[in-house]
C-alpha cells in the first residue's frame, strides 16, 4: 500500500523528514499546507518565525528522496475571497514561488472546485485531488466532478464497508481516476459538526482574537468522550485498524494517514507501514482520544478477529454489538 503522511513542523526532536526517511519504503506523499492559507488544520506557521524556514528546508529534502509532494489548499472557508482575482493570483504566485524553488507540487488537495479550475487551467502536469473534506458519496457526485478532479478521498464514513469501496474503485478504474482513503481519522461516524467545525479551522487566526464562550464545546467528539464515556461512538466511527489495510490494497491507490498534528507522528508511521500494531488504538487516531480514556485502553491485539462495525454504524440501532466489541478490547492498565 502506498502512504501518504502529513508534514509537522517540530520545534524540537527529530526532523519529521527523519521519521520519513526510516519509512521511505511505504510512504509515497507528504501532504503539506502552505503558510497563510486556510487549511483543515490550524496554521503552524503563526506559532513560529522559522516554520516556513523549516517547511522549505525539508520539502527540498523530501524531494531529493523523490517522494511527491501534495499541497493542501483544503480549508472549508476562503471568505469573501473564495473566487476572487485576489485568491486566483495568490494561488498562482505561490505556485510559482514554489516551481522557482524546484518544489513545485506534484498533488494539489483541495475542498475549493475554485481553487481546482485556477491551477488545473494553468499546470497540467498537477494532479488534482478532492479533499476528504468534501464528503464524496456518492458515484454521481463523482459523475460531476470528473472534469475537474484526478483522484479523491472518499468520505470516510463509507470505508469501514468493503463493498462500498470496490464500487467506487470501480468507477475510479474505468474513468482513469485515483482513489484514496484516510486511514486513521478520530472523527465521528457522520458527525453533525464536521461543517461548523470545518469552518471553525479555516478561521482559526480570527477566533484566537476574540473573547469566545468558555462555556461551549465546539468539538463534539470531545464533548461525547467527556468522563470517559461513549466508547462505542470510538467503536463504530470510521477509522482502520494498520492490520486492515492490506484488505484495501486492490481497490485503494492512496491512503493517508493523519499525522499533522499527532503527538506521536512516528507511532503512526510504524503501525501502519508495518500493517502490525501492539498498543492502544485511541493512540493512534488523530485527534488523539488515549487521554480522554486514561486509564483504560482499547487493545489493538483484542481486535484480532474481530468485524468492526462497517455500514451499520451509520444506521445505528443499538444491537449491542459495539458494546461487546468494548467489553472484549478495553481494559484498564491499573
Amino acid at each position: 500500500m502506498q502512504l501518504a503522511v502529513g508534514y509537522q513542523y517540530r520545534s524540537s526532536g527529530e526532523l519529521f523528514t527523519d521519521m520519513v526517511s526510516d519509512y521511505r519504503e511505504n510512504i509515497k506523499e507528504v501532504y503539506f499546507a502552505p503558510p497563510g492559507f486556510a487549511s483543515g488544520r490550524p496554521d503552524a506557521s503563526q506559532y513560529s518565525t522559522q516554520a516556513l524556514e523549516q517547511l522549505i528546508y525539508e520539502l527540498k529534502i523530501l524531494r531529493r528522496m523523490n517522494i511527491k509532494l501534495d499541497l493542501l489548499l483544503n480549508g472549508n472557508c476562503y471568505g469573501e475571497h473564495a473566487v476572487s482575482h485576489d485568491f486566483a493570483d495568490r494561488i498562482n504566485n505561490m505556485l510559482e514561488w514554489f516551481k522557482h524553488e524546484g518544489l513545485l507540487p506534484e498533488v494539489v488537495t483541495t475542498t475549493s472546485p475554485f481553487a481546482a479550475h485556477i491551477i488545473k487551467n494553468r499546470y497540467r502536469e498537477i494532479e488534482i485531488r478532492a479533499s476528504v473534506n468534501m464528503r464524496i458519496d456518492s458515484l454521481t457526485a463523482l459523475e460531476y466532478l470528473a472534469d475537474k478532479f484526478d483522484s479523491f478521498y472518499l468520505r470516510r464514513d463509507l470505508q469501514r464497508d468493503l463493498e462500498t469501496v470496490k464500487l467506487f474503485s470501480e468507477w475510479s478504474k474505468t474513468h482513469g481516476k485515483k482513489l484514496c482513503l484516510l486511514a486513521n481519522s478520530g472523527c465521528l461516524r457522520n458527525c453533525p459538526y464536521q461543517t461548523f467545525h470545518d469552518n471553525l479551522v479555516a478561521h482559526d487566526s480570527q477566533l484566537r482574537k476574540q473573547k469566545n464562550v468558555k462555556e461551549f464545546m465546539p468539538h463534539l467528539c470531545w464533548e461525547r468522550y467527556n468522563h470517559c464515556g461513549n466508547i462505542t461512538d470510538f467503536i463504530r466511527s470510521s477509522w482502520l485498524r494498520p492490520e486492515d489495510v492490506k484488505r484495501y490494497e486492490p481497490y485503494c491507490s492512496l491512503m493517508k494517514l493523519a499525522t499533522r498534528q499527532h503527538s506521536n507522528p512516528r507511532m503512526v508511521m510504524a503501525a501502519y507501514c508495518s500493517g502490525n500494531f501492539s498498543g492502544n488504538v485511541l493512540d493512534l487516531t488523530e485527534p488523539c482520544f488515549a487521554g480522554a480514556f486514561a486509564p483504560q485502553i482499547l487493545d489493538n491485539k483484542l481486535l484480532d478477529n474481530v468485524e468492526l462495525p462497517g455500514k451499520c454504524g451509520s444506521f445505528c440501532t443499538e444491537c449491542g454489538k459495539c458494546d461487546k466489541i468494548a467489553a472484549k478490547a478495553l481494559r484498564s492498565l491499573f
